[in-house]
């Protein structure tokens, strides 16, 4: 129980209540795509969606998944109307293109993050954790903002072999925190068929902020290629992708294409990360005794990247984690041709939208899709349905490339962090999920965080 009494439940945002016209819920999908959907959307196979614009098809039969995302990619690409969105600070990068620009960053990108980069990225890993677990203040704290710092203090240090206090990166960290919060996940172009010729209707805090990271992203990738040029770049993953050639035509990214790619480094590798840690330590904190046998387990991690394997509990509160709050909460690919889903006509041009939030808690998927219960990971219970329903990472070929980076990350942070803090609920009410770039908390996450009798900052 809570200090005011109220049930540890994990929280999820109240669904739209009855039927709305199309304006007023374009409005309701702006301010959060996640409580403008009807709950019936938790226990359909499929629901469809016309507006004067386009169609689209909200897919939660696990065959339908799997022919979108693994059978078929080709004839479901990603669709224009998310670049839409994203375009300002994401460019051109992998996240929005197809065919074969997709195909050609995927063939220079996916080879940094293959065989033994996670050995090789503990290090850096372990050094921002230590960082985090030192910086920690006590008493009440806002934890949405301790799990950003410390993720971004992983991407830097992995990527260009800085700490999040090099002027740069805080530079970054701080711009990025203002951006995520003034863009919405989908702009009006993104909802409305606009020319290529007209302007797109960018907030100014949107513009302002995606032009001042990637002014600093710009800055960062500049520096390396002359660090490159003179042979005295540090072997990070930024030396890595961007000396890696293209297999089949011998090029490798330019500065310019490389810090499209930084943007979606740091927005994948930084935002989510952030989103799922906080979310976890929230889960943690509502359930203590599970949090007490993660501290246990937590004991025998070191700086060995083998100790990491050990933690399995931890990892099962993490996949739990992601199941209940995936950080990217729907995905949109777009019909490239005529297609019958179930009884249904799918026209070319149609929206596809994939959405791990209602999959992870179908209710004719899940045994109690809404509780919190890292066991079923750990006890079979979990097998059937994350094989047909679990995708926090996309799947098919445009699964995300740092996903194995990730699952190593989380579990060392949250480990290194439960290890040194006792996490606890305020008096109040819970956080209320909601959408912005990831889910995150409305009004931020605020925890009680006290320090373990006989811990340190190592």
């Amino acid at each position: 129980m809570r200090p005011d009494g109220a049930p540890n439940r994990p929280p999820k945002p109240a669904a739209r209540a009855g039927r709305v016209g199309l304006w007023r819920y374009m409005r309701l999908f702006r301010q959060d795509i996640l409580s403008a959907q009807p709950a019936r959307l938790y226990r359909a196979w499929m629901a469809e969606f016309r507006t004067p614009f386009f169609r689209s098809f909200l897919c939660n039969d696990p065959a339908l998944v799997r022919l979108v995302l693994q059978k078929r990619p080709e004839d479901f690409p990603k669709s224009a109307r998310i670049g839409e969105g994203l375009a300002p600070l994401l460019g051109r990068s992998v996240f929005v293109t197809n065919g074969e620009t997709w195909a050609r960053q995927r063939r220079i990108i996916d080879p940094a993050f293959e065989g033994g980069r996670l050995r090789e990225s503990h290090a850096a890993m372990w050094a921002a954790g230590q960082a985090a677990v030192a910086r920690m203040p006590e008493g009440e704290v806002e934890i949405e903002a301790q799990a950003s710092h410390v993720a971004a203090d992983v991407i830097f240090r992995t990527l260009f072999s800085i700490p999040i206090e090099d002027e740069t990166a805080a530079g970054v960290f701080a711009a990025f925190r203002a951006h995520q919060l003034s863009q919405p996940i989908l702009n009006l172009a993104a909802l409305l068929p606009l020319p290529g010729w007209l302007p797109r209707p960018y907030r100014r805090a949107t513009r302002g902020t995606a032009r001042e990271i990637r002014s600093l992203i710009a800055q960062l990738t500049a520096n390396r290629m002359a660090q490159i040029r003179a042979g005295t770049a540090p072997a990070d993953l930024a030396t890595k992708i961007m000396t890696t050639p293209d297999p089949l035509t011998g090029r490798c990214f330019d500065t310019g294409e490389m810090a499209d790619q930084v943007a979606i480094f740091f927005l994948a590798g930084h935002e989510t990360s952030a989103a799922a840690l906080a979310w976890a330590l929230l889960m943690l904190a509502l359930h203590p005794d599970v949090q007490a046998r993660v501290a246990a387990e937590a004991v025998a991690l070191s700086d060995d990247f083998s100790s990491v394997s050990g933690l399995k509990l931890t990892r099962s509160v993490l996949r739990e984690t992601l199941r209940l709050y995936p950080p990217v909460p729907m995905m949109v690919r777009e019909a490239a041709g005529p297609e019958q889903f179930r009884d249904r006509t799918v026209p070319r041009g149609a929206q596809i939208v994939l959405s791990p939030w209602h999959l992870h808690r179908h209710e004719r998927l899940w045994p109690d899709p809404d509780a919190f219960d890292p066991e079923r990971w750990m006890d079979g219970r979990a097998a059937e349905p994350a094989r047909a329903a679990y995708i926090p990472f996309s799947a098919g070929p445009r699964v995300c490339p740092g996903a194995g980076f990730a699952m190593a990350e989380g579990v060392l942070l949250l480990g290194l962090l439960v290890r040194a803090f006792q996490f606890a609920p305020v008096a109040g009410p819970l956080p209320v999920p909601q959408a912005h770039l990831t889910v995150r908390a409305r009004d931020g996450i605020r925890l009680s965080v006290v320090r373990r009798q006989g811990t340190d900052a190592a």
